[in-house]
């Protein structure tokens, strides 16, 4: 069994982390009924002897003593870890777990990777090493954070950038929630330019979340429960639940039921190196097979059924269905259609009661409606896992190396250039040590070759399938 470690930075990584850790630990308490240590806990959790002061060895076998989550957080605004440490995850982290500081970053890129990057670097390459050092065969880190404020976006991709440096054969996920165009952070354009640099040269793979999307999925589950299409009763173990733990309404706090949708993400993508399955899909595979460009990592991802999401009774939907809604642009994590666009690969992780021959079925199906590259027609990589979420019978994660991520790129940039033409707040960032005006320069020609590359790729589209000429043996 291999070891994952989960770095959140910033408000936004630290509150999805919340609930990453808070559903993960009753998935596991939900498959784990007699209390015993095993792999699939060790894979996210240690097991630690608190009778001595936590510094004690872990405990590799036997009953649960005390879980530490394998996590770091980081925040340049206390208030945040503060709130996780005075709730029910409390006894889950310790203080050799956080770095805070208390003014934060003021939605400044600069301030969070210049500037307390340069601070805390010892500090945080220190309880990296710690944290690793507790791993037996550490594969993967997985960051959180959002691009639009400041320690998120900047403090966020410094850590990227340590991780390459301290652990360059260590895989990098990152989760990265992308600001909507009518975001309340005037300077979030530059934020996210910036931290698209750092991505797009240090990550392994990026999953890009778009909070607009989140906000439309909340609002169709709420819609479906209001119109009483579904079972209106929230169900008791429900995953949409406030931090005392008691069921909740979704209007209570949007954020609340928007970081579960990102939580459910990770425990899917997550649940083949946590639980046994007839087709196990490593991580280091999902990077292996989606990424044929080192450049073009960034993976759009749908989550099915959503009512997963509600946690609300309804009756099973027929698996076919659960496949077809995967590439429907209503289930997507961001903006984006990917069915008519071009696919580069795709992978299926499904978890539940399905069969393998359930997912040859549909992925022969559904190949007629996609496009994919020439040269990978057969670009699909699947994991069965068989452990479902909590209280449903399956649920399907789908990522897709795919053009359609490109619009999101696109409107990106036109909101950088529209501050940038003007210079507009620009003396904010160039008054931190170490920010001169050639990082905005190279950070906008990274993306424009990005957008670049994606648009050479879709070129390519609709043209006739040409089959690599095969090797010829001279005798």
């Amino acid at each position: 069994m291999t070891q994952s470690v989960v770095v959140q930075v910033g408000q936004c990584g630290n509150q999805v982390g919340c609930r990453f850790w808070d559903l993960a630990l009753r998935e596991h308490a939900a498959v784990n009924k007699k209390g015993i240590y095993d792999e699939a806990l060790s894979s996210f959790f240690r097991n630690v002897d608190t009778r001595s002061g936590g510094n004690g060895p872990d405990i590799c076998k036997g009953k649960i003593c005390s879980l530490k989550a394998r996590a770091l957080l980081i925040d340049m605004e206390e208030g945040v870890v503060n709130e996780i440490l005075q709730g029910p995850l409390r006894d889950v982290f310790d203080s050799k777990q956080l770095i805070t500081d208390v003014s934060g970053s003021g939605n400044n890129w600069a301030v969070g990777h210049k500037m307390y990057g340069f601070q805390y670097r010892e500090n945080i390459v220190e309880k990296l090493r710690k944290t690793a050092e507790h791993c037996d065969c550490l594969q993967c880190f997985f960051i959180i954070h959002s691009m639009g404020g400041g320690t998120g976006s900047g403090l966020g991709t410094f850590v990227l950038n340590l991780l390459e440096e301290e652990f360059p054969e260590v895989y990098r996920f990152v989760t990265s929630v992308y600001p909507s165009g009518e975001d309340d952070v005037i300077t979030s354009p530059y934020n996210s330019v910036l931290a698209m640099k750092e991505l797009n040269e240090h990550a392994d793979c990026v999953l890009p979340i778009e909070n607009e999307s989140l906000f439309e999925i909340v609002n169709k589950i709420h819609q479906m429960i209001n119109s009483g299409k579904l079972g209106s009763t929230v169900k008791q173990n429900s995953l949409v639940t406030s931090s005392a733990g008691s069921a909740k309404t979704l209007q209570e706090k949007p954020f609340d039921a928007m970081n579960n949708i990102i939580a459910n993400l990770l425990l899917n993508l997550t649940s083949s190196a946590r639980f046994e399955g007839s087709l196990n899909m490593d991580l280091n595979e999902i990077s292996m097979n989606l990424v044929p460009f080192p450049r073009l990592h960034y993976l759009v991802s749908s989550l099915t059924p959503l009512y997963t999401l509600a946690d609300v009774n309804v009756p099973s939907r027929r698996l076919d269905q659960m496949f077809s809604d995967a590439f429907s642009r209503d289930h997507q994590l961001i903006q984006a259609d990917p069915k008519h666009s071009l696919y580069l690969a795709c992978a299926l992780l499904v978890r539940g009661n399905v069969q393998v021959s359930d997912l040859r079925r549909n992925i022969e199906r559904l190949k007629p409606s996609l496009h994919f590259v020439s040269w990978n027609q057969e670009g699909w990589k699947t994991g069965l896992c068989s452990v479902p979420p909590v209280g449903h019978s399956h649920s399907l994660l789908a990522l897709a190396n795919n053009t359609c991520v490109k619009p999101t790129f696109v409107e990106l940039k036109d909101r950088f250039m529209k501050l940038y033409k003007k210079k507009a707040h620009l003396h904010h960032y160039l008054q931190i040590d170490g920010m001169e005006q050639s990082c905005f320069s190279e950070a906008i020609s990274s993306l424009s070759d990005l957008i670049e590359e994606y648009d050479e790729l879709d070129a390519t589209k609709g043209g006739p399938r040409i089959d690599p000429s095969r090797l010829k043996i001279a005798v």
